[in-house]
């Protein structure tokens, strides 16, 4: 009976003294938790009554000073009846209820606080939330070119005879193959009937390796591929040559007689041009005299462009921003 009298006074003396800051239901989900925060003032009681409606044990009630300082602690708890708590420092606190179990629990939850003296008693409890950006930096590994160099293949160079129309023991035709080699970017050819067309493009050697100062390749069909114009003129005299670079199924249509699609033609004493399609593949030069008596050597040359990269790994140091919720008090 004298126990009973006792804490129907201390109940009493609480509730004269203490001020409430929440009391609520609170339902946590199975295998989850919920989670309260508010402000308490330093020296202040704090006051916890808590318990399952159910009667059924929930895993934790923990109160924790914000960030992460834990204050208290309670496992496989389902009532606390009027749990006084001393606070050390003014803050913001959490308390957060955690249930391990595959059906929810109901809580209810009262706080109240016991200043411990008039300066504090008005101690606003409530928390409130901004937005704030968090920098932070991440290093990552890249790649990066650390340089392109230029390379140029000579594809052919070769001197063709091609008989005359008239010729009795040989054909009138030429044809040989060449391949493009990989990565590929653009490729010339130079074609050159006789000495006029071989002494037009020996000119245009003999003029680049006279340029002082040039960083663009000196050999004429190294321009010619990259589309760098050549001083090599385009001949208006002398005995002429049909000319047909054809793929693998057109060549065989032109050897035929048959209609046919070439990727380039000409009946030329000299020609020369870049090339940027097709990039790749077998591909055959046809050489064709319809003079009926004069045979032709043809100087063909055919080079490719292609780019050689080296590339390089570095570190980078990315910023990154984001923006996260965090409480304050306004005390």
């Amino acid at each position: 009976m004298f126990k009973k009298l006792l804490l129907l006074l201390f109940t009493a003396h609480l509730s004269a003294q203490s001020i409430d800051i929440a009391e609520t239901t609170i339902k946590v989900p199975m295998l989850g938790e919920e989670s309260l925060y508010y402000g308490l003032a330093e020296g202040d009681q704090l006051i916890v009554n808590f318990n399952e409606i159910n009667g059924k044990e929930l895993k934790e009630f923990e109160i924790t000073e914000y960030p992460s300082s834990s204050k208290f602690m309670d496992y496989k708890t389902t009532k606390l009846e009027n749990k006084a708590i001393t606070i050390a420092k003014s803050g913001i606190y959490k308390f957060r209820l955690y249930n391990s179990s595959l059906g929810q629990r109901i809580c209810k939850l009262k706080l109240q606080r016991i200043p411990s003296d008039d300066k504090t008693r008005k101690f606003d409890t409530s928390v409130y939330w901004k937005t704030v950006n968090d920098t932070t930096y991440n290093t990552s590994q890249e790649n990066y070119l650390v340089r392109r160099d230029t390379v140029f293949t000579t594809v052919t160079d070769q001197i063709a005879k091609v008989h005359s129309r008239g010729n009795l023991s040989d054909d009138n035709k030429t044809t040989f193959d060449f391949i493009l080699p990989s990565n590929t970017v653009a490729w010339g050819y130079y074609i050159g009937v006789d000495q006029q067309g071989q002494k037009a493009y020996e000119d245009a050697v003999h003029f680049l390796s006279e340029a002082a100062g040039s960083v663009i390749p000196k050999t004429p069909i190294n321009q010619i591929a990259l589309g760098i114009f050549s001083s090599i003129p385009k001949l208006q005299s002398g005995e002429d040559i049909g000319f047909y670079i054809t793929d693998t199924q057109n060549t065989e249509f032109l050897l035929k007689g048959q209609s046919f699609y070439p990727v380039k033609m000409g009946k030329v004493i000299n020609d020369y041009s870049s090339m940027t399609t097709p990039l790749t593949g077998r591909y055959y030069v046809t050489l064709i005299n319809d003079n009926a008596v004069m045979g032709v050597t043809v100087n063909v040359k055919i080079a490719a462009v292609s780019f050689n990269e080296v590339w390089g790994v570095r570190e980078v140091r990315k910023m990154v921003v984001e923006g996260k919720k965090v409480p304050y008090l306004k005390n």
